[in-house]
C-alpha cells in the first residue's frame, strides 16, 4: 500500500512534527476517554433518571384517566398539568442535547399513550404529551429529573484542560527544541561559508552533538588557514625564480629557442596563478549583502570591453542577496571566459526565485557531451575532443574553480545544453 500521500501531508519542520507528536496522543486519548464516559453517562445515568420519571408520568396519567386526584399526585411528584399546545405534536430536541436521545427513547417505551416529548420550548421544564382516557394532556417536569444538569460541562472541561496542558507541554517542548534549531542554523550557515556564534545547550545529547560540531568546524577552519598560509609561501617561493628566469630571458637575443623558453615560462606562470586561485577558493572575502544584478552587469561590461559579445537577461525586480561578491565574480569570470573562448557569443541570465539566486551562462560553442560533464568539472580536466584547445590555452581549472566556489557557499553548479544557442549551459544556484 502506498503511503506517500501521508508523508507529503506531514509537517516538514521540527516544530511542526514535535507539535504533531504531542497533539496526536492527547487528542486520541481525549476522544477515547470521553467516548467511553459519555456512552456510560447516556446509557446509565440518563437512562435510570428517565426510567424513574417514566413511572411518575405514567402514574399521573393514570390518575387523570381514572378521574382521581391528579393534582395532589402531580404536586407530590413535581409534575405540572396543562392543556396541550396547538399544532401537530412531534418529538423535539436541540442538536447538541445528546441526553435527550436516551430520555425520549425511555419515555416512549415506558409511558403508555405518550404522543410526543418537547425538549425545546422550555429547556428547564420539558413537556410530555400523553393521551389518557380523559383526553390529551401536557405534563411538564424539571429537566434535572430527566438527566443530570449541565452535561456539556464535562466536554468543556476536557477541551479546556486539554488545550491548556497542550500549551504548557509545548512551552517545555519548545525549550528543548531551541538548541537543536540553533545547531541546525549554525551547521547550515557554515555549509554556506558563514560562521555564526554558537554555544552548545539543551539536553546532554544535543550538547554533545554541538561540541562535536564546534570541534569539526574548528578543524576545518584550521585546515583552510593552514592551506592558505602554505599557498602564500608557495606563491612567493615559486614566483621569485620565475621572475629571475623572465629577467634572464629578456637579456638574451631573440630566437626560436628563446621564444620557446619564454612561452614555457609564461605557461608556468599562468598555471601557477590558476592553481592558486583554485586552492584559495572563496576565502578572499566575507559574505555581504550584494546586488547580484549590479555585480553581473559590471562583470559583463568588463568582459565586453575586452571584445566579448555578451547578452544580458535580467529580472525586473532588484533585491540584495547575502553572498561573497569577489568569489562569485571570479566564478562567473571563469565561466564567461570559457564561454567566449569556445564560442562566438555568450548569454548571461539572472533570476531570483524565492529561496535562491540562479545565474545561467550559455554559449554557442561545441558544448560538452553529457557523459563527460562530471569529468569536465574535475581539476586539470582537458576535454580536447569536446572543447577544441585551438580556441585558447587553458589548464583545465576553470569549471573546477567555479564549482568549488559554488559548493563553498552552499550552492550547486550544473552543466547542460543550451536550447537557444546550441552550446554549453552552466547553471550557478546559490541559496539566499
Amino acid at each position: 500500500m502506498d503511503f506517500g500521500w501521508l508523508k507529503r501531508m506531514m509537517p516538514r519542520g521540527l516544530y511542526g512534527r514535535a507539535a504533531l507528536i504531542l497533539l496526536v496522543p492527547i487528542v486520541t486519548l481525549q476522544i477515547v476517554v470521553s467516548g467511553q464516559i459519555l456512552q456510560r453517562y447516556f446509557q446509565g445515568v440518563a437512562g435510570q433518571m428517565s426510567d424513574a420519571l417514566a413511572l411518575d408520568l405514567a402514574l399521573v396519567a393514570a390518575e387523570i384517566g381514572a378521574g382521581g386526584r391528579p393534582d395532589e399526585v402531580a404536586t407530590a411528584l413535581e409534575v405540572a398539568i396543562s392543556d396541550p399546545p396547538a399544532g401537530e405534536p412531534q418529538d423535539r430536541r436541540r442538536f447538541y442535547d445528546l441526553t435527550g436521545i436516551e430520555a425520549i427513547r425511555i419515555l416512549r417505551s415506558e409511558v403508555p399513550g405518550l404522543v410526543a416529548v418537547d425538549l425545546v420550548t422550555d429547556w428547564r421544564r420539558p413537556m410530555v404529551l400523553v393521551d389518557t382516557e380523559a383526553g390529551r394532556v401536557a405534563l411538564s417536569v424539571p429537566r434535572q429529573r430527566m438527566s443530570a444538569s449541565n452535561p456539556h460541562q464535562l466536554l468543556v472541561l476536557m477541551v479546556f484542560f486539554g488545550l491548556f496542558m497542550t500549551w504548557v507541554a509545548y512551552l517545555f517542548l519548545r525549550n528543548q527544541l531551541k538548541p537543536i534549531k540553533r545547531l541546525s542554523d549554525a551547521a547550515e550557515a557554515f555549509g554556506k561559508g558563514r560562521v555564526v556564534p554558537y554555544a552548545p545547550s539543551g539536553a546532554a545529547e544535543v550538547r554533545s552533538a554541538g561540541r562535536a560540531f564546534l570541534d569539526m568546524r574548528a578543524r576545518i577552519e584550521g585546515m583552510i588557514a593552514q592551506r592558505t598560509m602554505m599557498l602564500s609561501g608557495v606563491s612567493h617561493d615559486l614566483r621569485t625564480p620565475l621572475t629571475r628566469m623572465k629577467l634572464a630571458l629578456s637579456m638574451l637575443e631573440d630566437g626560436p629557442e628563446v621564444d620557446g623558453l619564454r612561452r614555457d615560462v609564461e605557461e608556468m606562470e599562468t598555471l601557477l596563478t590558476t592553481f592558486l586561485d583554485f586552492a584559495r577558493g572563496d576565502a578572499l572575502d566575507d559574505p555581504v549583502l550584494t546586488d547580484p544584478i549590479a555585480l553581473v552587469e559590471a562583470l559583463a561590461a568588463d568582459m565586453m570591453r575586452g571584445g566579448g559579445q555578451i547578452t544580458l537577461v535580467m529580472p525586473t525586480r532588484r533585491e540584495p542577496v547575502l553572498l561573497r561578491p569577489q568569489a562569485v565574480r571570479r566564478c562567473l569570470s571563469n565561466l564567461l571566459t570559457n564561454a567566449l573562448r569556445y564560442g562566438r557569443q555568450a548569454r548571461l541570465t539572472v533570476s531570483l526565485p524565492e529561496r535562491s539566486l540562479r545565474i545561467t551562462v550559455e554559449d554557442d560553442g561545441p558544448g560538452i557531451p553529457a557523459a563527460r560533464r562530471e569529468e569536465a568539472m574535475q581539476p586539470f580536466a582537458r576535454l580536447d575532443a569536446a572543447r577544441n584547445q585551438n580556441h585558447g590555452s587553458g589548464v583545465g581549472l576553470g569549471l573546477a574553480i567555479a564549482r568549488d566556489i559554488a559548493q563553498r557557499q552552499g550552492g550547486t553548479l550544473t552543466l547542460g545544453d543550451s536550447a537557444d544557442l546550441g552550446g554549453l549551459r552552466v547553471d550557478l544556484v546559490l541559496p539566499r
